[in-house]
Order: structure tokens, then sequence, then C-alpha cells
């Protein structure tokens, strides 16, 4: 198998080195050429096509960022940002998230040895994600392309058992060992079979007319869990509603007209927000491709949105604040870094910083405030979602939402399937169509928790109909 050609963007050429050695640790992956400037790297790009790009921020005549831009119009493909931890690094760093980059890591310390091998561990592991990603890509492509030369056409009852359509479909989409390109240590997951349900899934593009005549049909996936308790007449009337056919461009179209303007300062809580009163409460994990989903999540909850949403993104310390911030911008609730002791008030979003897990915790007196801590890692992150779940798990008197989003691993699938089998009936995952990466919503999914499997622009209506 050959490896995957790799580029090297930097304006250090001793970074450039180290970049290199790094990648080329992994037999998999090959450094073909190097860049010292944004200008460069679009022109070797579009010389020797390679399959990924690592990409410094900051760079004299052209940065990361101008780059990233023009090879995503021009020739889209897997890049991974290095940033440096300066504050205008970092800002620069979730614009690169936003406009398509796949990820991004820590620049290393030249001075720790310890420190440069971390980072060489983080930057291979998002490199084989990023390709496996890719291949899961074409691997849906090869499914409409299926689909689309084999149209199941209609038959009359006695002929259905005649016509394997499905068998047929599966047949074509499914791709041998020997061509995949994969990584072995990801060959498992490249060869497991398309099922039915992906086929549906990879359809929908082709369908849309269809689907968008009947979306909320399709996307509860899932009964109510046995051990749920009896539902109340309020409960069973918002069940009912849920059932019933939404227009998801109106939902968008109004809370879009309902925006408040927000600066980039510093955010603070919004004085006319209830710190009290409110009885729901939603918590949303995410991870790779999460800054992305957030901006598409949160743009469109409606600054009235009477419950306070808690979020874990898996990020380094000190670049939650600057995503904080730059979410603050965009959406119409008030989105600030988590702090020890904060009042949790309806309307506003909280992320928990890089470092700390994160926990929501009833005080006497009614109200509920945000725990950090700095236990152990958990599933390899700190903060952790499945820490954030557990916390919602004995706040029964709470109504709970739960939503997973793009990422890689299973962060947050077991406490979900935790809250799920307590009696939480409003469980939310990002469905594969529009995941960077579909590795935390697959988890839940495959766990059988998730009652509404959506693409990322439908979460928003579906969650906000949902609480209110």
């Amino acid at each position: 198998m050959k490896p995957y050609k790799v580029l090297v963007v930097d304006d250090s050429a001793f970074m450039r080195k180290i970049i290199s050695d790094l990648i080329e640790n992994d037999a998999d992956f090959q450094v073909t050429a190097t860049a010292a400037n944004g200008r460069e790297a679009i022109e070797k790009v579009n010389e020797l096509c390679p399959d990924l790009v690592t990409m410094d921020v900051e760079m004299p005549e052209m940065n990361g960022l101008e780059a990233l831009k023009i090879i995503m119009a021009e020739r889209p493909l897997p890049v991974i940002m290095l940033s440096g931890i300066n504050e205008e690094g970092m800002k620069e760093t979730i614009l690169a998230l936003e406009w398509g980059a796949f990820d991004f890591i820590r620049k290393p310390s030249i001075s720790s040895s310890q420190d440069i091998i971390a980072v060489g561990e983080s930057l291979r592991e998002q490199m084989k994600e990023a390709m496996l990603a890719r291949h899961q890509r074409q691997v849906r492509e090869t499914a409409i392309q299926a689909i689309e030369a084999n149209p199941v056409e209609p038959v009359a009852p006695q002929e259905q058992t005649a016509k394997p359509s499905i068998q047929a479909v599966r047949k074509n989409l499914e791709l041998p060992a020997k061509n995949s390109g994969l990584p072995a240590s990801k060959q498992a997951e490249a060869d497991r079979p398309i099922k039915p349900a992906e086929v549906t899934r990879a359809a929908k593009p082709i369908q849309k007319k269809a689907a968008q005549e009947s979306k909320t049909t399709k996307k509860s996936v899932l009964p109510p869990p046995a051990s749920a308790k009896p539902a109340s007449e309020k409960f069973r009337s918002r069940l009912r509603t849920e059932r019933e056919s939404t227009n998801v461009l109106q939902l968008q179209q109004e809370t879009t007209a309902e925006r408040a303007e927000v600066t980039d300062a510093p955010s603070t809580v919004r004085s006319s927000g209830s710190a009290k009163g409110f009885s729901k409460i939603v918590a949303v994990g995410c991870s790779t491709g999460g800054p992305r989903a957030l901006k598409a999540l949160l743009e469109n909850i409606p600054a009235d949105f009477p419950a306070p949403i808690v979020i874990v993104q898996h990020m380094p310390p000190n670049f939650t604040k600057s995503l904080a911030q730059r979410l603050n911008t965009f959406s119409p609730l008030e989105v600030a870094e988590a702090e020890p002791g904060m009042v949790l008030r309806q309307g506003a979003a909280y992320i928990a910083p890089g470092g700390y897990h994160m926990k929501v915790v009833p005080t006497a007196g009614g109200q509920y405030t945000l725990s950090l801590t700095k236990e152990e890692a958990r599933n390899g992150h700190r903060p952790s979602v499945d820490t954030l779940f557990e916390s919602l798990l004995p706040l029964s008197s709470l109504e709970r939402h739960a939503v997973l989003m793009t990422g890689m691993g299973s962060d947050g699938a077991r406490m979900m399937k935790a809250l799920y089998e307590s009696g939480v009936c409003s469980t939310f995952a990002e469905s594969e169509e529009t995941c960077v990466v579909y590795g935390m919503p697959r988890s839940a999914v495959e766990l059988q928790c998730v009652r509404h499997i959506l693409p990322l622009q439908e979460i928003a209506p579906r969650l906000v109909q949902a609480v209110k």
C-alpha cells in the first residue's frame, strides 16, 4: 500500500523538519513536499495533489487562514492547522475550523522532547482520522452512485420476492479491503458492511424533495425507553407535537429574524436572563468538527430559549475562551467560557474550559451552578462529555435534553445511554452525512439511545421545538 502524501507548510525551516519527522514516524504517511508560506502551499497543492496538508496559522506573505480559504474553494482536502498559543493565533485557529480545516494541534515546544512526542502522537491520530473520514465519504458517494445506477422501481406485490433490490445495492457498495488504502489499524472499520439504513441515509440527497415533505416522520427512530416513567399530560402533548410535520426552513427563518446583535467583548451573563424558574436544560457534546457544528447550532437558537445550554467541546486550554468569544458574536444567546460556581441562566450557553471537567450541580436555593474539576481524563479527554452527561443523571426535576455532534471516539455515548435508560427521551445525534467525523454520534446510535438522528442544519429547529 502506498503511503498517503502529506504537504507540510510552515515558515520555520526548523519546524518543518520537526513536523516532517513526526509524520514519517508512521509508515502510512510520507512528506512529499514542504512550503514556507500560504502562497507556496497553494501552488504545491495544485501541482502535487497531496492527500493531506499540515498548515501553520501565522506565516508571512500569505498566512495559513488565507491559504486555507483558497484551498477549500478550489481543491478541498483535509487540512490540519498548527497553531501557536498566543491570542491572535488562537482566534485565527477558531476561524480556520469554521472555514473547513479538519482539526488543529498546537505547535510543540522545541525545548521539550516530551512535548514534541505528545504533539506527534496527537498529529498522527488526527491524520489517520482524517483519512478514515475521507474514505467513509467516498463510500457514501459510492452508495449514491450505486442507487442512481440501479434505481429501485416499484414492483407488484407478487414480484417483490424476485427482486432483492437492496441486496443488489449492497453488493455494489462493498469495497475490497485490498483497494481501500487505509492504515491497518483502521481497516476493520473500513471493511464494515454497508447496512440498509446507511443506504437510506446516502440516498437522502437524491430524494431531497421527498425528504423535505416528511422530515419529522423519518427522524424519530426509537420508542421511549421501557424504564421511562409515565409521562404527564403536558409531556404527552409535547411528544405529540414532535411527531407532527415541521417546516424546518420556516423555523430557521423565524429564529434568524429574532437574532440580537452581540459584540466580540468577553462574555457576561445577560441581566435579563433568569437564574431561577427554568425547568429544562440542554447538554451538548462534540469534538473534531465541533466549532463549525456549534456555530450552526447556536446561531439558530433564539434569545428567549427557555433553558441553559452546557457544552463540552474537546479542545486544549485557552482555545475554549477564544471559541466562546467567537460563538458569542453569532448566537442570540449569551455564550461564555464556564467559570467555577457560575449560576446557570436560561438564554445562555456555557462552554467547558479546556483542561477541566464540567458538571452541573444543584444548590440549596433551587439554582444550578457549574463545577469545574481537574479529575483524571475520561475517554482520553478533559473535559469529557460523559462527565457532563453523568452530572445530569440525578437532576430528575429538570427536563433534560442531550445532543451529540461530530467527533472522533465515543465520548458521551455511554452516559447518553444511561440518561435514556433513566427516562430521558429527548436525545439527538448528528447524522453521518454532515459529520466531519462520525464517531461520537455513531457510538450513541449503536447503543440504541438516540431518538432523533438529524443532519446538522435540522438540529437547532428540532431542539427549539422539543424544548419550547
